[in-house]
């Protein structure tokens, strides 16, 4: 029996692609790509903190200092009774440094103090320091989640009378 034209042709073509295969598997070598490659570089990451210096109290106390100043001088601006505003703006902004100061990296403390420059993760700090100071207190008056209503006592016709 002689067989197809078409299981020769094929039978040669995955001999040779077998071959090329193995041929190029066995010239590669692993020591020159090693020698080749670049050191890898680690990926910026302007979340991750874990690498910065860390700040030294005086220089929190510095900032929290200049940040309050900039922040009432930014209050009173266009006030017409600068002294009695400037009083009032005193206290939210000093609390808005001092929360502020709670999670400073040193490259933002750097750029705020000698270059005098306000990056975006400090404008994103102040709006949140701004919103939990400024909220006013609720105040609960007397009302409690747990607390049940007290039953009503039934009053009986002598209890009126004593």
């Amino acid at each position: 029996m002689k067989a197809p034209v078409f299981i020769k042709k094929s039978c040669f073509a995955v001999l040779a692609v077998t071959l090329m295969a193995l041929l190029v598997v066995s010239c590669s070598d692993d020591k020159e790509k090693i020698a080749k490659t670049a050191p890898v570089k680690t990926v910026f990451n302007p979340f991750d903190h874990s690498h910065d210096g860390t700040v030294t109290a005086v220089e929190k106390h510095k900032f929290e200092d200049a940040f309050a100043a900039q922040c009432v001088a930014r209050e009173i601006k266009n006030s017409v009774n600068k002294d009695s505003d400037a009083e009032s703006a005193a206290k939210p902004c000093s609390c808005i440094a001092h929360h502020m100061v709670k999670d400073l990296t040193d490259e933002e403390v750097e750029k705020y103090l000698t270059e005098h420059e306000n990056p975006r993760s400090l404008q994103i700090k102040f709006d949140a320091a701004a919103y939990h100071c400024t909220q006013a207190p609720v105040a609960n008056k007397g009302f409690t989640i747990f607390n049940a209503p007290k039953p009503k006592e039934e009053k009986s016709f002598f209890n009126k009378f004593f």
